[in-house]
């Protein structure tokens, strides 16, 4: 099964080396020349400084994401997906454990039934992410998703560290959603949400109610990912048709049952409580860029992926909007169950009954949340392996099914053993500052691809671009760390008017160096810079201890990296480049040959 091709060749041509075997064996997670010997690795270490200088610098280009990276899963995905499958791949995507867990947990604790603003400022960062990542989609329609992008525009150092929180992004994500289909599954079944999972009281809370059934769950999607993309999107597709009308029987019966008493208090916890919920909530909207992931698989990326992506942002957004007003009119903010909050509102209101319905919509819904970034998340790993960052074995692409099944695997196992350990509280905080940290980057390297090339831009352009970045990035950084700090709003006033000008200025006096060729993100630089905003914002929300745990996380990355992705990377690197320069030598000789030929 891990038969590949190591390094990166184009098309059909034989020069590259195959291996054959087992994954599990040494070289086929470490094949590169610094890993041959100890005194390879270590002449490898000391020349680390001078490795990470290269990768920081160094840029890759969309020929080299589009083609010679392909070329290292030795089989091409299928290309069997269009608009209609992508919509519903992002609001099957989307549309699961956020709404139906995470509503009540933040109404009741943090917003109140202010949490539709909530819901509302969440969904207006991801729309304007949802914008910058099309662009990238439509001209770089890769698996890597925003990994390959950030390599281009940012460089390779950058993109490891994103994507290191990309599969963090998606493992947590997967197993937040799991252990909230094991509560839902517990409703459906009349019991407590508690009831199927297994208490551990000497353990800490957190981590001590451990859910075997959510590691059933994300083996059987598993299993459906591996199988099929296009069979996985019909699955998703008759799944969320189910779910968009149990949805629909939610907001009907629990609109008869509104109590307006219940908004009395719109919002007990102020402007601070909503934006903290809205860092929260972001979790909820987590998913829609593993449909990013399947522009590979896309058939017109430049028709498909912009509708595909915004259509389904947008009809995610309005539903969410009408189900967080909908569950806190039910009920009172204070008695919402944060565990299942939607079944015990209808119990509340005398239609115990239609808990049932509620928890089987659920289960519909994060069963396809969990497909969907099963598949997304496979196909992160693929790329990021096929620049071997991470093992190549995870690049490979299964000629028969056209999926990447090791990738899925791996990225299965670990999500499940998450799931089967870590509350959903602390998941989704941490799952938040990893996905707006991507967001903001994003949005970052779409600036840079407009307005800075290689080849056009002058140094003095190149400079007012930097500054421009810089005082975009710190001017947002300043008003969120204001907000958290102070009450006032004289920072306000001296602060954000110098992001207004950074932005001003970066669309007044530098020129964009690049268009997009087939479709664009409007309003640029206004647009981005608006996301770098919003979500660095939104990240001045987020508790301390979840950033806590990010700062482990980044920290096990950047060690991993230095010890290891580092050098496999600059060796393929390099390898590439010499096979390069090699092929251009030739093609110059024989221009040489044949302009002697054509003289005699």
């Amino acid at each position: 099964m891990c038969r590949m091709r190591v390094d990166g060749i184009e098309g059909g041509d034989n020069t590259g080396l195959r291996r054959r075997g087992c994954c599990f064996r040494t070289n086929d997670f470490i094949p590169e020349e610094s890993f041959k010997s100890w005194g390879n690795y270590g002449k490898a270490l000391m020349d680390t400084p001078f490795r990470l200088m290269d990768r920081i610098v160094t840029r890759s280009k969309d020929h080299t994401e589009l083609v010679q990276m392909k070329a290292r899963s030795q089989h091409e995905m299928k290309k069997t997906l269009n608009w209609w499958d992508l919509m519903w791949f992002g609001i099957g995507a989307v549309v699961g454990a956020g709404i139906f867990v995470l509503t009540g947990l933040e109404a009741r604790d943090d917003a109140g039934p202010a949490v539709v603003l909530s819901y509302a400022v969440s969904g207006l960062s991801a729309m304007l992410s949802v914008f910058c990542y099309t662009e990238f989609a439509v001209e770089i329609p890769v698996a890597g998703g925003s990994f390959a992008y950030l390599r281009v525009e940012l460089g390779d150092f950058v993109a490891f560290i994103a994507a290191g929180n990309i599969l963090l992004e998606y493992v947590i994500g997967n197993a937040a959603t799991a252990r909230a289909w094991t509560s839902y599954f517990a409703t459906l079944c009349n019991k407590h949400p508690e009831a199927f999972r297994i208490i551990v009281h000497h353990m800490n809370p957190d981590y001590g109610h451990l859910d075997p059934i959510a590691v059933g769950i994300l083996i059987i999607v598993g299993v459906l990912a591996v199988f099929s993309t296009k069979g996985s999107s019909r699955f998703n597709y008759i799944a969320t048709v189910i779910h968009m009308i149990i949805i629909t029987f939610i907001l009907i019966a629990g609109l008869i049952h509104a109590d307006p008493k219940n908004y009395v208090v719109f919002a007990p916890f102020g402007p601070r409580g909503i934006f903290k919920a809205s860092a929260v909530l972001f979790f909820a909207y987590v998913g829609f860029d593993a449909v990013s992931t399947m522009a590979e698989e896309t058939k017109n990326p430049g028709k498909d992926i912009p509708i595909g992506l915004v259509g389904s942002i947008v009809i995610t957004t309005f539903l969410y909007c009408l189900l967080a007003v909908t569950l806190c009119l039910m009920q009172n903010y204070k008695t919402i169950d944060p565990d299942a909050p939607f079944s015990v509102a209808f119990s509340a209101v005398g239609m115990d009954w239609a808990k049932y319905v509620v928890a089987a919509g659920a289960l519909k819904g994060m069963t396809t949340v969990l497909l969907v970034s099963a598949v997304g998340q496979a196909r992160y790993l693929t790329h990021i392996s096929r620049t071997h960052m991470m093992p190549p074995c995870f690049a490979y692409v299964n000629e028969k099914t056209g999926t990447p099944v090791n990738a899925t695997i791996l990225l299965i196992l670990a999500t499940a053993v998450i799931a089967f350990f870590t509350t959903l509280e602390v998941l989704s905080d941490l799952l938040s500052i990893a996905t707006l940290i991507i967001f903001m980057l994003v949005a970052v390297a779409l600036l840079v691809r407009r307005y800075y090339s290689s080849e056009e831009t002058t140094k003095n352009n190149q400079i007012k671009l930097i500054v421009s970045l810089v005082l975009i990035l710190g001017s947002s950084s300043g008003i969120a760390s204001y907000w958290a700090v102070s009450d006032g709003w004289i920072g306000y006033a001296i602060i954000a008017p110098i992001w207004f000008l950074a932005t001003l200025g970066l669309w007044l006096f530098v020129p964009m160096a690049k268009k997009p060729k087939f479709w664009g993100v409007p309003l640029v630089p206004w647009l981005p810079s608006t996301s770098i905003a919003i979500n660095i914002f939104l990240l001045g929300s987020i508790n301390k201890d979840s950033f806590i745990r990010f700062a482990i996380w980044t920290g096990f990355l950047l060690v991993y990296y230095v010890l290891f992705g580092l050098h496999a990377s600059y060796d393929t690197a390099k390898k590439l480049e010499e096979m390069r320069n090699s092929e251009d030598i030739g093609k110059e000789w024989n221009n040489v040959e044949e302009g002697a030929v054509s003289s005699v």
